[in-house]
């Protein structure tokens, strides 16, 4: 599931050894492997084209949340990829990667009337209302500017999924979407607006789900949501399905395929004549990269436990701090001899700095390269200069070429962003 493999003993991001990227941006850095993202974009478009008649001419949009790299977002939209977006800045993102504004989807639970102006103003494919507060904000602002945006109202089917509770996003009492059953009452309101458009419902119940049966819970919600509508003389004609499908963190052979996925969207949706919508976030981006560091010393306490001590740091990837996200560390070159357990930890002042407890690994030493696999997908967007350390670099590999796609700042640079006041 993706192109970082060993060659002659050695880590490569697929022509180009990752030794020969630590010396020319140096560590801690983002890796992302283009062969993986097309790979895996183009499982999931093979899948979709396969059921034309139940998905439609189906968008697939990339959550942009999970990886904002321009480059990143260029690859994919290179491929056909549209975006599902939930600020403003994601939007200029998406558009400046090449994003055509009509495969744009605008969704976010706190969308600020100057970016619901910004979004009717660029022309997306449609906004994601989801909460009727939103939909009278909505309303004046495109009766402002005498536009009617087309609009999907985002439900909440109560059936919450996900890798971890903070990110589980369709429960009931998570602040997503419309409740099921006040749903219909937005929808018919929203369709004697002459000021808005409402052409389908949308739903995304939580992230890294490794079973279907929540998520065909939710799309059979949908279903009945549609069938109800038309019979109230309402138009539906598309449906946005979100993301949320697991990805392998730790190796399991056991999760539901693409082709599962998709199969089972086409088969409840199967009959409604609707356009399909699916989000992926983690699934196109997560295995395409991986934050290399280097060892910086090896601690090893009279009781026998080792902390392996790495240049990156929890400012640089959250995930484990965050909701106890498990990445498997790889080294680049391991050494020969009787494998350990180690404590892996980063250099930020802080107990809440430590990736995994008791990891098995071969002998480490100082000056070791390792590689965090499985960090293409909230990683790099959700890294900080906590500790007053620079934002790490991005590299995007094509085959035996790289080239540096976010540079790491100089502390000249994070300096140069703030003053000190005149009376001081």
């Amino acid at each position: 599931m993706h192109h970082f493999d060993r060659i002659n003993g050695a880590l490569q991001a697929e022509g180009v050894p990752l030794k020969t990227l630590a010396e020319a941006v140096g560590t801690p850095a983002y890796v992302y492997s283009s062969a993986t993202l097309t790979r895996h974009y183009g499982l999931l478009a093979d899948a979709v084209a396969a059921h034309p008649a139940a998905l439609g001419d189906a968008l697939i949009a990339f959550a942009v949340k999970a990886n904002s790299n321009l480059s990143v977002l260029a690859t994919l939209a290179r491929l056909g990829c549209g975006a599902d977006t939930v600020s403003e800045g994601e939007i200029r993102r998406a558009l400046k990667a090449g994003v055509p504004a009509d495969r744009i989807v605008f969704s976010g639970v706190g969308k600020t009337d100057a970016e619901l102006a910004f979004a009717i103003e660029v022309g997306v494919r449609q906004i994601n209302v989801e909460s009727a507060v939103e939909l009278d904000r909505l309303i004046a602002v495109a009766a402002s500017k005498g536009a009617r945006p087309e609009i999907a109202i985002r439900v909440n089917p109560a059936v919450g999924a996900g890798g971890h509770a903070k990110i589980t996003t369709g429960g009931a009492t998570d602040k997503f979407g419309v409740p099921a059953d006040e749903a219909h009452a937005l929808y018919a309101r929203a369709s004697l607006s002459p000021h808005v458009t409402p052409v389908g419902l949308a739903c995304h119940i939580g992230s890294q789900i490794t079973t279907l049966e929540p998520l065909e819970a939710a799309f059979r919600a949908l279903r009945t949501m549609t069938l109800e509508l038309r019979a109230a003389g309402l138009s539906v004609t598309r449906l946005d399905l979100g993301g949320g499908l697991g990805v392998p963190y730790h190796g399991q052979s056991d999760l539901p395929s693409i082709a599962a996925y998709v199969a089972m969207a086409a088969r409840v949706l199967d009959g409604l004549e609707v356009e399909a919508a699916f989000e992926p976030g983690r699934l196109l981006a997560a295995n395409a990269g991986v934050l290399l560091s280097r060892v910086i010393q090896v601690n090893e306490r009279g009781d026998g436990r080792r902390f392996l001590v790495l240049d990156a740091g929890m400012n640089d990837l959250m995930r484990p701090a965050l909701y106890d996200a498990f990445h498997d560390l790889v080294p680049v070159r391991p050494r020969e001899g009787e494998a350990r357990l180690y404590d892996l930890v980063g250099p930020i002042c802080e107990s809440t700095d430590i990736f995994a407890r008791d990891r098995l690994l071969p002998p480490m030493q100082a000056g070791d390269l390792v590689a965090f696999m499985g960090a293409g997908a909230y990683g790099a967007v959700l890294a900080s200069e906590y500790n007053s350390r620079p934002l790490v670099p991005e590299v995007l590999v094509n085959g035996e070429a790289y080239a540096i796609v976010r540079r790491r700042p100089s502390y000249e640079d994070l300096l140069a962003r703030e003053s000190v006041v005149n009376w001081l």
